[in-house]
């Protein structure tokens, strides 16, 4: 089972930018597939991105998409999440989450993840 910590959350204006980091621990980092997901106050959790085992494909929700970028390093056992142009509605915390992937290229659906870090809160002022 691999076990997820984020790092790099911190409060940005808006239009600034800034550098999630998820640290997977564990050998079997590189069979999963990875994501980020986000929680505001009150809100449900909602996806923000996927990028498959090989780190060769990706998807990214609309309200990102162009904006931030998912990346992995596999030798690292890091995810990434490089977020440029943040607006205030991107406050929340951020968590990053794992799922198995057979196949290398496959990026799961957001209801298949299923481990989940503790999170790092991103916050856009105004």
């Amino acid at each position: 089972q691999v076990q997820l910590v984020e790092s790099g959350g911190g409060l940005v204006q808006t239009g600034g930018s800034l550098r999630l980091s998820c640290a997977a621990s564990g050998r079997t980092f590189s069979t999963n597939a990875m994501g980020w997901f986000r929680q505001a106050p009150g809100k449900e959790r909602e996806f923000v991105a996927a990028i498959s085992k090989s780190g060769g494909s990706t998807s990214y929700a609309d309200s990102v998409k162009g904006r931030f970028t998912i990346s992995r390093d596999n030798a690292k056992n890091t995810v990434n999440l490089e977020m440029n142009s943040l607006k205030p509605e991107d406050t929340a915390v951020y968590s990053c989450a794992s799922r198995f992937a057979l196949r290398s290229e496959y990026v799961p659906a957001p209801s298949e993840f299923g481990s989940w870090g503790r999170g790092t809160q991103v916050t856009v002022s105004s």
